[in-house]
């Protein structure tokens, strides 16, 4: 069921392409593919229609062709859960709709998704093509479900809605942790029952007129592999805990945040669950949280656990490539980082990307030098093969208050 989930996301790419867009071939780039064909050298990449067609092709055949003279090109890095397109103003609270008191398993935020958000176009200057967005949820352990988009800032940027549900568990300021744990594993052995009793049913030819309720269905869709589910954990205990219930329930399990990971990684590694995590998280908020460590990403990378790096930062996701150029500096492999950013993303969300490979969208970047360096700058983005705008609102405001005039400054035009 995840590969129909990837087949509608690469229908929407296709779909969000315009038909008629002229051909390109990029050439003489230095291109990472994040694929087993590793980082070819002085290399051409074709883009047809949205999508790469060729690379290293004998012959080149395109309308339009942009040499690359040496540079590195990457694909598209893809940041997660974090509230982009959500939340405009932190502070303002008529510019926030991340969250709802009342939210529960079924929230859709993609419904309040704000594409000309200014954050969208910040956030594409650092080479991020794609994102999953993330609600905040309320008091329900239950924050909603994730979407994913493109960050061309088009009205129709939203490629897929309801995939993936969020869920939160931890210490708690009032009350104790067993509660929720408690509650989802009630949760869980009740819709498994009602599925397996649905099944004699069909079996035996028998009607069940009782139709699920919508969150009802969402734990249905967890438990027959439909949706991932997406876990706030830190400490040691409860992470254990999600590994025995992935493997009562064959869950889809991805952890998130992570802090003692460190601790029981040779058991997530084992379990084949994914970790995404903020690689600058060196400080314990909490004491689920004392294993934190610059290190902790590079560790768990060569304990065989698949890591994806993120910066749930809504206002600072542009950052995201030096969060990976530190935990390569703090012992992770320079190639297993770059995946982090991209290819594993794309295989923990299911999306069709993350790689420069033939049949893949043509979302790529352009590096002025290495991306992990802070000197360095993306000098050109495509997402779906159409070439982005990287100006951002910081830009105009720089570009205004610069420009010389014989009126003060702020009332430069």
């Amino acid at each position: 069921m995840k590969l129909f989930k990837s087949s509608l996301i690469a229908l929407a790419l296709a779909s969000a392409t315009a038909a008629n867009a002229a051909s390109l071939a990029i050439t003489n780039a230095k291109v990472h593919t994040v694929t087993e064909a590793g980082v070819l050298e002085n290399a051409t990449v074709v883009i047809d229609n949205g999508v790469i067609t060729a690379i290293n092709p004998e012959t080149v055949t395109a309308d339009q062709t942009f040499n690359a003279q040496g540079k590195i090109l990457t694909p598209g890095f893809i940041v997660s859960m974090n509230q982009l397109g959500l939340v405009e103003v932190g502070a303002v609270a008529r510019s926030r709709d991340a969250g709802e008191k009342k939210a529960d398993i079924t929230f859709d935020a993609s419904l309040a998704y704000n594409p000309k958000s200014t954050a969208v176009a910040f956030t594409r200057k650092g080479g991020i093509t794609r994102s999953v967005v993330a609600p905040n949820g309320g008091d329900d352990m239950f924050k909603g479900q994730t979407f994913v988009v493109n960050l061309t800032g088009d009205y129709d940027s939203v490629i897929a809605s309801q995939q993936d549900v969020v869920l939160e568990l931890g210490s708690k300021s009032k009350g104790s942790r067993a509660t929720d744990l408690q509650k989802l594993t009630h949760k869980l052995e009740d819709a498994q029952k009602a599925l397996d009793k649905a099944a004699k049913a069909k079996k035996s030819d028998k009607k069940d007129k009782k139709e699920p309720k919508r969150g009802e269905q969402a734990i249905n869709q967890i438990l027959k592999g439909e949706k991932s589910l997406l876990v706030h954990v830190d400490r040691a205990t409860d992470i254990l805990a999600m590994l025995a219930l992935k493997e009562r329930f064959n869950l889809d399990l991805v952890l998130l945040g992570a802090a003692d990971a460190i601790v029981v990684a040779d058991k997530i590694a084992q379990a084949k669950v994914p970790v995404v995590m903020n690689a600058m998280r060196n400080l314990p908020g909490s004491f689920d949280s004392l294993h934190a460590h610059l290190e902790n990403a590079g560790k768990l990378s060569k304990a065989g656990v698949k890591v994806v790096l993120t910066k749930n930062d809504t206002h600072n996701g542009h950052q995201l490539r030096f969060n990976a150029g530190n935990a390569v500096a703090n012992g992770m492999d320079y190639d297993q980082a770059l995946a982090s950013v991209t290819a594993n993303v794309a295989d923990v969300f299911d999306l069709d990307s993350g790689r420069i490979a033939v049949g893949k969208p043509a979302d790529i970047v352009l590096w002025s030098a290495d991306p992990f360096e802070l000197s360095s700058s993306a000098e050109k983005v495509w997402i779906n093969g159409e070439e982005q705008v990287l100006e951002s609102r910081q830009d105009k405001l720089r570009d205004r208050y610069m420009t010389q005039s014989v009126m003060p400054k702020a009332y430069t035009k």
